[in-house]
């Protein structure tokens, strides 16, 4: 397995843009939190979560495919049993860095993107790493 070339901080200091698959229009949702939180922070974020409008200036897209720019990081918020699905588009998109959120784990279905050079994080919290740095 392929390492990390680079630290989580220098991951997240040069990173601009992050989609967030799973986001939610809830506000008291774990992934509404989050995004939140990445905007306050200076990111340009957009949601992926087929079905749901635009939301508090957020754009959001049915999947990644759909997103017309490139993207830095993937943050998901599935459950570890779904990475699977989302690997094709992950694949295709070719994000800098697919992070997986704390709880969330599948070694076998995230193996194609490392191999493909897609820097890879898994169960870690990008805002407890971003309030770290």
């Amino acid at each position: 397995m392929k390492r990390n070339k680079l630290n989580i901080c220098e991951i997240l200091k040069i990173s601009k843009t992050i989609a967030v698959v799973g986001i939610s229009h809830n506000t008291t949702r774990t992934s509404r939190m989050i995004t939140d939180y990445l905007k306050y922070e200076g990111f340009y974020v957009v949601g992926v979560n087929p079905g749901m409008p635009k939301i508090d200036g957020i754009d959001v897209y049915a999947k990644l495919a759909d997103i017309p720019f490139e993207i830095d990081i993937v943050d998901v918020f599935r459950k570890s049993e779904d990475i699977p699905q989302l690997i094709p588009d992950v694949l295709a998109i070719k994000p800098k860095v697919l992070w997986l959120q704390l709880g969330i784990r599948n070694d076998e279905a995230v193996q194609p993107c490392i191999e493909s050079g897609i820097t890879t994080i898994q169960n870690k919290c990008i805002k407890i790493e971003h309030r770290m740095c």
